[in-house]
């Protein structure tokens, strides 16, 4: 995201971005391929209750693959959108 684009709160910590819903290249993690899911903080481990707070973390780049299958997180300074 430039300068110029500043991201608005989409509830639940949740950002706007740019390049949400699009297909993106992890250039962190070897070129990967995903679809950008979600601009939100990362979690450091999995919750099986309800989510009370959002956690105080930078947000990250949620990732899926595109056929499906387990997403992944990078730092949103890592993609970029695919041509």
């Amino acid at each position: 995201m430039n300068s110029t684009t500043a991201a608005r709160a989409l509830g639940l910590g949740h950002l706007s971005h740019p390049l949400l819903g699009r297909r993106v290249i992890d250039h962190a993690h070897d070129g990967r391929i995903g679809v950008f899911r979600a601009f939100a903080p990362d979690v450091n481990a999995p919750r099986l209750g309800p989510v009370l707070r959002v956690p105080d973390t930078p947000p990250v780049a949620w990732l899926s693959p595109e056929g499906g299958g387990v997403e992944w997180t990078t730092a949103p300074d890592a993609i970029e959108a695919l041509k």
